[in-house]
């Protein structure tokens, strides 16, 4: 049977003597009522987990003693995942996923056609929301990289300082939209270099629209055809990570 997991702040992890947070707190104390001598695992988000034995456990406070640590190496490739806000809870899905397939980062971005609205305050607080789904899933699937949740931005202020990647890539349905392993194959004629950073945006319900395909194209990203079908923006992104994760790690 697998121990409990439970996350630790990289700055928050002293080796010698670790202390839970509110949240994690709760859920050892109230949610899995956990004792005092109880082993369990704790891991920081960039690769590194330790097993740890219960000192102390209240409401307020647990503190746990290492016992011994273990390093999972990163990934050979960074996978950034820009998806354009789905209605209902589709984003938990999909935040579920990438965290499960390795992603590094995932930029949730509000397009022309993405039906979901936030103010300032309420783009913050859904990404804290959103964070801890991915560390939720972390804690379940085993996951020592912990991806990082960045603040909801719109489609154009993204795609104008979008961060410099080896590949950039756009889920699209356009005749011109090639397959992954074509795109790759152009890419190793053109450079020997193994891709180390790949960065793919995905639309919302309804697509984007030509005007933000213009846009994405002009700053250098493929489209890239998802196959014959038409898929639901969650498949599409569930796809893509799985298909790039696949060819590149």
């Amino acid at each position: 049977m697998s121990l409990p997991r439970f996350y630790v702040h990289p700055a928050n992890c002293d080796p010698e003597e670790i202390r839970l947070d509110e949240a994690e707190c709760h859920h050892a104390h109230e949610v899995l009522r956990l004792r005092e001598g109880t082993r369990v695992v704790v891991f920081n988000g960039e690769g590194t987990e330790w097993t740890a034995e219960i000192t102390h456990t209240s409401k307020r406070e647990t503190i746990l003693r290492t016992i011994h640590s273990h390093r999972s190496h990163a990934l050979p490739a960074r996978i950034t995942l820009a998806q354009a806000i789905p209605k209902g809870k589709n984003m938990e899905l999909i935040l579920q996923k990438a965290t499960e397939l390795g992603a590094a980062e995932i930029i949730p971005l509000i397009s022309e056609r993405t039906i979901v609205r936030l103010d300032a305050s309420e783009r913050a607080d859904r990404r804290d929301k959103w964070q801890r789904t991915t560390i939720e899933a972390c804690k379940q699937c085993g996951q020592n990289w912990l991806p990082s949740v960045h603040t909801p931005v719109p489609m154009d202020q993204f795609i104008a300082s979008s961060p410099q990647a080896d590949l950039k890539l756009i889920a699209a349905i356009d005749p011109d939209a090639r397959r992954l392993k074509s795109i790759l194959a152009d890419a190793a004629v053109s450079s020997p270099t193994p891709i180390r950073h790949a960065l793919v945006l995905i639309g919302p319900e309804g697509d984007f629209t030509p005007a933000e395909y213009g846009l994405a194209r002009s700053q250098g990203f493929l489209p890239l055809s998802l196959g014959p079908i038409i898929l639901r923006t969650e498949t599409a992104a569930i796809y893509t990570i799985s298909i790039l994760a696949h060819e590149l790690m």
